[in-house]
């Protein structure tokens, strides 16, 4: 099964709750009451997404968390590179030199191209979208539909459909 981890999963709601409201300070406490996480878990990913840029915080009475940019200007993607690193689906689809049959693999340049259609799928979402339904907005999704549909790779001279699901 190929999944993201639960922090980053985690660290998306979070980012989700803070994009419905994206003028508004909150505290790691009413985020973690909103997302019904661990304020410990609030806390380290708070942390995370600060480090990375993608929210800023702001200490006083009145302080808290809110996002660095507007919700239409962070996309999955950049939680996840926060989050988890360079998006790879295998190690050769990121680095190269890491691997003992690189040069001879049949499969290498198939997986960079799974490997970018997943990345471009998780560039096309944005928080904005993502918050949408929180704010009883139907979200206008351009390149980013209920369903992309990434039609026709082309995989050793094989033509396959991917369909990424919208659910997220």
């Amino acid at each position: 099964m190929l999944k993201l981890s639960k922090l980053t999963d985690y660290g998306t709601l979070v980012m989700t709750v803070l994009a419905a409201a994206p003028e508004t300070m909150r505290t790691a406490a009413d985020l973690a009451t909103r997302t019904r996480l661990g304020a410990p878990t609030v806390a380290k990913l708070l942390k995370l997404l600060a480090q990375g840029e993608l929210v800023e915080s702001s200490r006083g009475a009145h302080g808290g968390y809110r996002l660095a940019r507007a919700p239409e200007k962070i996309t999955v993607a950049d939680v996840v590179r926060v989050l988890e690193g360079p998006i790879g689906i295998t190690e050769c689809a990121v680095h190269s030199g890491g691997c003992g049959i690189e040069s001879s693999c049949s499969a290498r340049a198939n997986w960079r191209l799974i490997n970018s259609a997943i990345r471009h799928a998780l560039e096309a979402v944005t928080l904005a979208q993502m918050a949408a339904p929180m704010r009883g907005v139907k979200a206008m999704r351009d390149s980013a539909s209920s369903a992309i549909s990434l039609s026709r790779l082309n995989l050793g001279g094989h033509n396959a459909s991917a369909k990424i699901s919208g659910k997220l």
